[in-house]
């Protein structure tokens, strides 16, 4: 059954107080229908783009032919949904939103006001970038990046005016909320958890959630300085990124001693931990799985929390990667090609982990298990691109092509999403009562992996052979057009897997009113949140004790409960 077992004291009565509820499990679900909704926007992006590159001159319905602006438009705001309200907003803001406390043992999040502002903050930032498709000139084109001077003078191009300060005004609103929630999460593993409960007791999906809050606290106050000091060269004359002498449409423009290059250092010193928020949530959540449905320990647990402070901590170094075409010094060149391969170190500890915790265990392939298994392939593959790019000669070459596309891409965002599927179809018993139906869940599952790399491998190929990104229209490209064919492959797998999302959103909302009832520990899970949330909640050993010899089942609950039920 889903989780009524606690007095909620934050919930006032009625539609409203259901609405602007403090309750951590109301919070997270909210969470999790808005990344829903950006999910849903951005994947329509998504096959319009993928439409156009195919057929660049077919009229459609109310777009009728997208023009060259439209297409970067669609592009930068693909970009912008899916890594800030989808891949940050879901992982941390829905999952551990919802299931921090119960895993600690906590009533309720630190500051249950400041978690509903956030919230609500996160909302209003996504109407907010919605509504630049909606003003005149549309929405920006300058990339989820948005290199200056391109974005630093509204004169640029259609949509750099207003379409670009809402873009400005929809990340300080999100940088904002991230920062409260981030506060938020860090104060409760560290001042709420349950008696006994230990660092070294918590499950690893609480490490990643406490450890992505940290990494968002200090990322994010940095983006949230650049694009103000964005917004007053567009307004107030400033000259931060925009340097003496440029030109736009035929005008010298009026400043001088800006310099582009520091806003790819302030925006890359987030972007490159945003890949960590993005993914030590799904990390987190693929140990606790693993262990789950191998009926298993986790294999070297302190290894794994090790490894993700340390992946942590290393993904502020390591910025630089993204500039190596900027003309950087050599020597910084260097020293940051050598942060990056040695970031590969602690991933390649939690993947070897990982593989030993499913070695001679009793795998259960369960919907959610196939998605932690999703998750560490996808993981690998795109992590083995990494290291070229590492290298500054090769990525001189490669970094304005597809290969960087299918990278980040794979890594990034697949192995994100593959987390979000997974938590979805592991949690939803406890959500909301009810299981998700399993023949779906495989079909869903199964036209997710293959369409992955259906899509995002062959695109390694189109970057090596220099197919540059960002093009809207390449039928006019002669040394593009024996690549054609490859790109219409990669629409219709793209289409294809769109597709298979229709069954994940069938099966999501029919289980949630027709689905088979749900018992209180489904999965015959260890963690605090499978059990009846007493209080005070002892915590008597660690999250993954399975197969303990002596034991009447093959797995013993943190708290102390016998019950295998």
């Amino acid at each position: 059954m889903s989780d009524q077992s606690r007095t909620d004291r934050s919930t006032a009565p009625g539609l409203l107080g259901r609405v602007f509820s403090r309750d951590h499990k109301v919070i997270g679900l909210q969470y999790f229908f808005l990344s829903i909704a950006a999910a849903l926007v951005g994947v329509a992006l998504s096959a319009l783009m993928r439409f156009h590159l195919v057929w660049p001159d077919a009229a459609l319905p109310f777009f009728g032919s997208i023009k060259p602006e439209q297409y970067l438009a669609m592009l930068t705001m693909h970009g912008t949904l899916m890594i800030f309200f989808v891949l940050t907003t879901a992982p941390q803001g829905a999952f551990g939103n919802y299931f921090l406390p119960l895993q600690i043992g906590a009533r309720e999040m630190a500051f249950p006001r400041l978690n509903m502002l956030s919230f609500w903050l996160t909302l209003l930032a996504f109407l907010v970038l919605l509504s630049a498709f909606f003003v005149g000139g549309g929405a920006p084109i300058s990339g989820w990046t948005h290199y200056p001077p391109l974005s630093a003078v509204p004169s640029a191009g259609p949509g750099q005016g207003l379409g670009m300060d809402l873009w400005i005004a929809s990340i300080g609103l999100f940088c904002f909320a991230s920062v409260l929630g981030s506060i938020n999460f860090i104060v409760t593993v560290l001042d709420r958890r349950a008696p006994s409960m230990t660092m070294m007791r918590l499950p690893l999906t609480v490490w990643a959630w406490f450890i992505t809050a940290i990494l968002s606290l200090l990322a994010f106050t940095v983006l949230h300085a650049a694009i103000l000091l964005l917004f007053m060269d567009r307004h107030a004359g400033t000259s931060f990124f925009v340097p003496e002498g440029v030109v736009v449409n035929g005008n010298v423009l009026q400043h001088a001693g800006g310099s582009p290059l520091l806003w790819q250092h302030l925006f890359w010193f987030f972007g490159h931990p945003e890949v960590y928020i993005a993914i030590l949530p799904g990390m987190g959540l693929t140990s606790h799985l693993l262990s789950t449905f191998a009926r298993k320990p986790v294999f070297g647990y302190r290894a794994m929390v090790y490894a993700m402070l340390a992946i942590g901590a290393l993904g502020f170094m390591v910025w630089g990667h993204h500039m190596f075409v900027s003309g950087m010094n050599p020597f910084a060149a260097f020293a940051f090609s050598l942060m990056t391969m040695v970031i590969g170190v602690p991933s390649a500890i939690k993947t070897f982990n990982w593989l030993a915790t499913l070695w001679r265990g009793s795998i259960r392939l369960t919907v959610p298990m196939m998605f932690a298994i999703g998750f560490v392939s996808v993981f690998v593959t795109g992590g083995l691109s990494g290291p070229i790019l590492a290298q500054p000669a090769l990525d001189m070459y490669l970094h304005d092509t597809y290969f960087v596309v299918a990278h980040f891409h794979l890594i990034m965002g697949v192995a994100a999403v593959m987390g979000i599927f997974a938590g979805t179809y592991f949690w939803f018993p406890k959500m909301f009562g009810r299981q998700m139906n399993t023949k779906l869940g495989y079909a869903h599952f199964w036209m997710t992996f293959v369409g992955a790399y259906a899509i995002f491998l062959p695109m390694h190929f189109l970057g090596m052979a220099g197919h540059p990104r960002r093009y809207s229209q390449l039928t006019e490209v002669h040394f593009l057009q024996p690549l054609l064919p490859l790109q219409r492959f990669i629409t219709f797998a793209a289409f294809i897997t769109i597709a298979g999302q229709g069954l994940f959103l069938l099966n999501l909302f029919w289980s949630m009113r027709k689905g088979q009832p749900a018992n209180d520990n489904h999965w015959e899970a260890t963690t605090l949140e499978w059990g009846a949330q007493r209080e005070p909640l002892d915590v008597v050993r660690g999250p993954y004790e399975f197969n303990v010899p002596g034991a009447k089942a093959d797995f013993l609950k943190q708290s102390g409960e016998e019950d295998a039920s």
